[in-house]
């Protein structure tokens, strides 16, 4: 049986959701993260080199990174509509949004709170001309290209229900989490509608909020 090693404010919540869409059999061992530093406590540091959240483990096998799990997982549920058939216009949009949320999205949502931090935690003195070169490096690469992604997204949602059709995917599991951090970390406005309600209709579906019920208290951090 596949155990999720759940840390707690990350990712993980994740796999949560795409195993209860799956209806499959699982295990989970949670983990805290340590309050004065917001990292993984060591003992999820060691259950791979990597150290990073999410990570399961089926047997003597130790996987962490999304997309991997995310195959493995679909792989052992060949049946399942979550993953659309080669060939298909879907399997085209589906490849495309599991991979720009980890490729694309998730680094800026990252660069995002790492711009945050560098003045938060800077000594108060510096944190003027910090706050000067943070602003000039948002306003010329991360707020263009997190608008381009947004406007690409808004566009593929006014066509479908979901990301790559009318049948939810893991494409749109793995993009859930992306857009739960994009609310609190960047904003998403009013300009976007579509993606108001994927996030709307991702909240309502019964094997998001099982998750969450396993997941415990879900806040991403906004810095």
């Amino acid at each position: 049986m596949i155990t999720v090693h759940n840390l707690e404010n990350s990712q993980s919540i994740r796999i949560l959701w795409l195993l209860e869409e799956l209806g499959a059999d699982y295990h989970i061992q949670q983990y805290s993260r340590d309050s004065s530093s917001d990292m993984a406590p060591s003992e999820f540091k060691k259950l791979h080199i990597i150290g990073t959240a999410p990570a399961i483990s089926d047997g003597d096998l130790t996987l962490p990174e999304t997309n991997a799990i995310v195959d493995y997982i679909l792989d052992k549920h060949p049946n399942s509509t979550l993953r659309p058939e080669p060939g298909t216009p879907q399997r085209t949009r589906y490849l495309y949004w599991l991979h720009a949320t980890q490729g694309s999205f998730m680094p800026l949502m990252l660069e995002a709170l790492i711009f945050k931090r560098m003045i938060s935690k800077a000594p108060f003195v510096f944190r003027p001309i910090l706050r000067m070169v943070v602003n000039a490096v948002r306003g010329s690469y991360l707020w263009p290209r997190y608008e381009r992604l947004l406007k690409h997204m808004e566009a593929e949602l006014s066509m479908s229900t979901w990301l790559s059709g009318d049948e939810l995917t893991a494409a749109d599991v793995v993009m859930g989490y992306c857009l739960e951090v994009a609310e609190v970390r960047t904003g998403i406005s009013k300009d976007y509608p579509h993606i108001h309600g994927f996030l709307k209709r991702m909240r309502s579906r019964p094997a998001y909020q099982r998750a969450l019920q396993k997941n415990g208290a879900f806040t991403p951090f906004a810095e």
